[in-house]
């Protein structure tokens, strides 16, 4: 499994939201400069995040975008499914109909750990994990730049 740049850019638009996270709306630009991503591509992120419930919005001069839950209410795997789509590390685990060869398939097996592993940390890793872990590395600097 390899995590594309829009899952990566994803994954740090929540966090920036949560660790800026006051029940106030933020502008797209101001995360985009924080991060050093191009506003055009977050609105893509941001759009998928907004669809599907993670983040809310508001238009006008005090809009922008702010967490729908608390940071220790999501896991990176429902952020990362949302942008990435399956996080299988093959397409046979990722299919309603299995291929035909499942049954006398030699790797299947091995691929279901890699799958059960990947999601066993993305499932059970909060963004208020991630904020405490990295604050706990870098006590002595500011807020973070991931």
């Amino acid at each position: 499994m390899k995590i594309s740049t829009k899952g990566r850019y994803a994954l740090r638009l929540m966090l920036d939201l949560s660790i800026n996270h006051t029940g106030s709306y933020i502008p797209l630009k101001t995360i985009a400069q924080r991060q050093h991503i191009s506003d055009k591509y977050l609105e893509q992120i941001i759009h998928l995040l907004s669809k599907n419930g993670l983040v809310q919005s508001a238009r006008g001069a005090m809009g922008g975008y702010r967490l729908a839950r608390t940071p220790e209410q999501y896991n990176v795997g429902e952020i990362l499914r949302i942008v990435e789509g399956s996080l299988a590390p093959v397409s046979c685990l990722d299919c309603a109909t299995p291929c035909d060869k499942i049954d006398s398939c030699i790797t299947v097996g091995l691929y279901k750990k890699i799958q059960d592993a990947i999601d066993e940390v993305v499932d059970h890793t909060t963004l208020a994990d991630m904020i405490n872990e990295y604050r706990s590395k870098h006590q002595d600097k500011p807020d973070y730049m991931l």
